[in-house]
């Protein structure tokens, strides 16, 4: 392989790892806007209706990455058509946010 291939399979590696970058969210603006999340989602991220995903203590990434599907259009099925209307009116930096947010809180709901 000569130089070139391995400029190009970096420049790939590097693309591919650009959606997974570190998340700078703020907790605390994150928990702010968590308002209206709460209703489905529970008020410490435990949602109470069994068809409602938990948020408390997943993945930073993962939530920034679902909720810009969400907000694309990219995920469908279940409750999409709702966390659609949800996501849409978020900025990155709010979906960064609440992310940060909904990570920082313990998965166990704080039992």
């Amino acid at each position: 392989m000569n130089l070139k291939h391995f400029a190009v399979a970096g420049l790939f590696a590097l693309g591919a790892a650009a959606p997974f970058a570190a998340v700078a969210g703020d907790a605390a603006a994150g928990k702010a806007k968590a308002a209206v999340c709460a209703a489905c989602h529970g008020q410490n991220g435990i949602s109470q209706i069994p068809m409602y995903p938990n948020l408390a203590g997943q993945k930073e990434q993962y939530l920034v990455a679902s909720m810009k599907a969400y907000k694309n259009g990219q995920r469908q099925g279940g409750q999409a058509p709702v966390m659609q209307g949800q996501a849409t009116g978020l900025s990155d930096e709010d979906i960064a946010n609440l992310a940060a947010y909904y990570a920082s809180l313990p998965a166990d709901g704080g039992k």
